[in-house]
């Protein structure tokens, strides 16, 4: 359910998408306000799921994780059951960074993130291929990102 934002809270959160470290003062005197309103309209969109959680943003390949891989997974079994088990199972992935229930021609997208080419093989055939229920594996590499972004369009 969505939660009505008015302008305030728009910019509060562009700002906070921006740099989460700015402090309550900083964001009071950018938008001309007291500190005590915007620390009252964060604790309201924090206890409304409307900000999830602050989190630092990696550079992967800083940390020697270079190569992202798209995979399209197909299922054997399509019950309500059998989706929920492989869902239960890839959260167990670290590599895993997001999982998608997508329409088309696969049941799922996984963006994974590895070192190499050679460790990429391996999640394939010790961890990915231990997951039963997987009937066909697709896999492409990104070979270079054009646009990253976590902010969304407020």
């Amino acid at each position: 359910m969505a939660i009505n934002l008015d302008h305030v809270d728009k910019a509060i959160l562009e700002m906070l998408q921006e740099n989460c470290r700015l402090t309550i003062r900083e964001m009071a005197a950018s938008l001309n306000l007291s500190t005590t309103p915007i620390f009252e309209r964060i604790k309201k969109m924090e206890k409304g799921g409307v900000i999830d959680r602050y989190v630092a943003i990696i550079d992967r390949k800083k940390v020697g994780q270079k190569l992202m891989a798209f995979v399209d997974i197909s299922l054997q079994d399509h019950s309500k059951k059998a989706l929920e088990s492989f869902v239960e199972q890839v959260q167990e992935y670290p590599e895993i960074m997001e999982c998608h229930h997508i329409t088309g021609a696969s049941d799922f997208l996984l963006k994974v993130v590895l070192e190499d080419v050679d460790a990429y093989n391996h999640f394939v055939l010790e961890k990915l291929s231990t997951i039963p229920n997987i009937g066909n594996v697709e896999s492409r590499f990104s070979l270079s990102t054009r646009k990253n972004t976590t902010a969304i369009s407020i």
